[in-house]
């Protein structure tokens, strides 16, 4: 098969542009170390320049030009807002989670003739519903607002490109089409699970093992049922053997909403011992949900152990970097199953935009190229790192101590596309390195080109601190490897070290 990479885009005149060169991309160049800073900061030069970002934390041009339209119809005064979801059922969720955080009023209403409905609430709110949109992942793509704002339909209903995804992802986990559910985005599959979990497990509060990416944890934290967020979930946010005791003494004495974890996890790349929390889940009667995204797909199946698998399609099932989507799947053979399963089905909304099911269709056809290749170019390239004397660390899961992600690789299955380094006297060394590293430079991991971003600076700007309290480094550089030549990688990251000033 022929591979057609785009342009990496690294050079500081790039800020602001695409990766890759469309317009629905989902990724930005943010080519500097001090652009990441800027961008966290609101800074004018960095946001100002921004044609696109990742969906979920930055609203795109169209998608914008959508919100501004619904405010058009609905709003009656100068100092309200609007955020527009696919459904009534999405805005409704929205509108609950504005007056539950922002404690106002805010209401919905259909536009564009039900095609979408908008949640209409004060300016002041405008961060709170942001903040929805981020965690949730229930999205208007900006696929569709384009159609919207243009009187367009879609071509089809695409009905027979989502059962072709659906086939496709039960095929990678060996489980039935039916029990493959499909979303806008990974958080929304995610955030759909956590509410089946509220279904079948009331006023209880979740567990989090081990590190997690970003909106996991906040998706328990600010949709639990609890009064207190800081009572809504457990986190045990290192994953140890102490940890794995003290969750099953906690599951021994309270009633438990589910456990959740990532294998491996984002983005120090370690595994929990799936083993030991699928035997708490069972013996005590509580769900298991395991997020498998850095696994890429082919390298991983964690089903068997699991009473639900989400993973985000928009990284190596797509590989192409242009769509957002997520799937769900249940385990028919857990204890859980029928309770998960009437739980989804009542709560289930095909959310899933036609024109990014085709899309999503037709990138995914080569996955099964595309994955052995990244995984070996991404172990060369760590290899190299590694044993270099200006890295202190590579977090990739070739080098773990234990067994737990050799557990549940399947035959052939290699150790992924995703890697973070952190070099040695960092504070000094970070930024030269960074800026000098000549790959795409920007959010989204898992496309056929290889891309990086400061993942604690982009994901954990306000909470810092804390992140390095859980043993993530400020300084740390999330890298995702392509299909690009391994020897003209390796060189790459060779001149970029050489760049650290002595």
């Amino acid at each position: 098969m022929s591979f057609v990479l785009p342009k990496a885009r690294w050079r500081p005149e790039e800020l602001g542009l695409p990766i890759p060169d469309e317009r629905h991309a989902v990724s930005v160049c943010l080519p500097r170390w001090q652009d990441n800073v800027g961008y966290e900061e609101g800074d004018p030069a960095v946001t100002g320049a921004m044609q696109c970002g990742y969906p979920r934390f930055f609203i795109h041009p169209d998608t914008q030009r959508l919100f501004q339209a619904c405010e058009q119809q609905i709003a009656t005064a100068s100092d309200e807002c609007c955020f527009a979801f696919p459904t009534a059922r999405v805005a409704e969720r929205c509108a609950e989670f504005v007056r539950r955080h922002a404690e106002c009023d805010a209401t919905v209403h259909e536009c564009f003739d039900g095609q979408v409905s908008a949640v209409r609430m004060p300016e002041t709110a405008r961060k709170t519903a942001k903040a929805f949109w981020q965690h949730a992942g229930e999205i208007v793509p900006s696929r569709q607002a384009a159609d919207l704002l243009n009187g367009r339909q879609p071509q089809s209903d695409a009905a027979t490109e989502k059962e072709t995804i659906r086939a496709r992802v039960a095929e990678m986990l060996g489980c039935p089409g039916e029990d493959v559910y499909l979303f806008p985005s990974g958080m929304a599959a995610i955030f759909a699970g956590y509410r089946a979990f509220q279904t079948c497990r009331p006023n209880a509060r979740s567990v989090q093992f081990g590190f997690p990416y970003v909106d996991a944890l906040k998706v328990q934290q600010r949709f639990s049922q609890q009064s207190d967020e800081a009572n809504a979930v457990a986190f045990y946010p290192h994953g140890s053997t102490t940890d794995l005791d003290d969750v099953e003494r906690l599951a021994a004495s309270e009633r438990l909403l589910g456990l959740i974890c990532e294998i491996p996890g984002n983005p120090l790349l370690t595994s929990p011992d799936l083993d030991q929390l699928s035997r708490i889940a069972l013996q005590h009667d509580v769900p298991l949900m395991v997020d498998d995204t850095l696994g890429a797909c082919l390298n991983l199946n964690a089903l068997p152990v699991s009473d639900a698998v989400t993973t985000s399609l928009t990284k190596y099932f797509s590989g192409a970097g242009n769509v957002l989507a997520g799937s769900l799947v249940l385990n028919r053979n857990r204890p859980f199953y029928d309770r998960l399963k009437s739980a989804l089905d009542a709560d289930f909304e095909d959310l899933l935009y036609p024109e990014e099911a085709i899309l999503l269709e037709a990138n995914s056809r080569d996955i099964a190229d595309r994955v052995p290749r990244i995984n070996d170019n991404t172990l060369r390239l760590c290899e190299f790192l590694r044993d270099h004397p200006a890295v202190e660390h590579v977090y990739y899961p070739a080098f773990g101590d234990d067994d737990h992600y050799r557990r549940f690789q399947r035959a052939g299955g290699g150790f992924g596309g995703l890697f973070s380094v952190v070099l040695r006297d960092a504070s000094r060394t970070t930024a030269a390195f960074y800026d000098a590293l000549q790959i795409s430079k920007g959010p989204n991991l898992g496309t056929s080109f290889s891309l990086c971003c400061p993942y604690t600076i982009l994901a954990h700007y306000e909470e810092l601190e804390f992140a390095e309290q859980c043993g993530i480094s400020r300084y740390l550089i999330r890298v995702s490897i392509g299909i690009e030549d391994s020897g003209n990688l390796i060189d790459l990251f060779k001149t970029a070290l050489a760049a650290i000033p002595a």
